[in-house]
């Protein structure tokens, strides 16, 4: 909620709740297209650890204390299964090592945490983008490339992206699926805008996002705005 010093539960605003997960994925790379399948599990609830990692943050950063996670969501275990297709349009620069690329994608997840379709596209400019298709990114957002080719020579480049998303799932929003929690009144359409830099040299690809998220509930006071931080190793 807004006033997260609150130890009473909010009504009407976002849930509580963390995501514990691990995942694994299939790739396939023709060159200009990209097929992912992807499947996470994990858990929401107390058993996430939410609650711990958020506490000890702001401890760290000396922000106000969380007092409300009495009120999160339940235990509950968590499957998503995500695919999604990629075409890559690459377009050579007048500058040697230089390249734009626009990236049009779509996409489908199914689970009990998150279901949604998605359409998209991202556009890059850089120097030696035939690396990746973009930084990974925590779901739902665009989708990025979580492997990268490894080139002992300093790749970069600096990204744009929008998409759209149809909900008929999110845990986070809808609250529990076996069991009563709290909840809010999600929006059916949500919208990203995502724009950021990713660097590579030999083994490490070092990216920073900033997301800006359409409102994904009734009554919420506004977009949200975050940033992420990615420190990817080749091995």
């Amino acid at each position: 909620p807004d006033d997260i010093t609150l130890k009473e539960h909010v009504a009407g605003q976002r849930p509580y709740a963390g995501w514990l997960y691990g995942g694994v994925g299939l790739v396939s790379d023709t060159g200009n297209r990209v097929d992912n399948l992807a499947l996470q599990l994990g858990v929401v609830g107390p058993a996430s650890l939410g609650q711990d990692v958020q506490t000890t943050w702001h401890k760290w950063i000396g922000s106000p204390t969380p007092e409300g996670w009495e009120h999160q969501l339940k235990t509950e275990p968590g499957l998503v299964l995500m695919y999604e297709r990629k075409w890559r349009s690459l377009y050579d620069l007048p500058i040697p090592g230089f390249a734009a690329d626009l990236t049009p994608s779509a996409g489908a997840v199914i689970g009990n945490i998150y279901t949604y379709g998605a359409l998209g596209a991202t556009a890059r400019i850089g120097f030696d983008l035939p690396k990746d298709y973009g930084p990974p990114r925590i779901r739902p957002s665009l989708p990025g490339s979580d492997y990268f080719v490894v080139e002992k020579r300093l790749g970069w480049y600096l990204f744009i992206g929008v998409e759209a998303r149809a909900i008929g799932r999110n845990i986070f929003l809808d609250g529990n699926t076996f069991s009563s929690s709290h909840s809010v009144d999600k929006k059916p359409l949500v919208g990203d805008l995502q724009f950021g830099a990713a660097m590579s040299y030999g083994r490490y690809r070092l990216s920073y996002t900033q997301i800006i998220r359409a409102n994904e509930y009734n009554g919420q006071g506004g977009p949200d705005s975050f940033g992420s931080i990615n420190l990817s190793v080749a091995f």
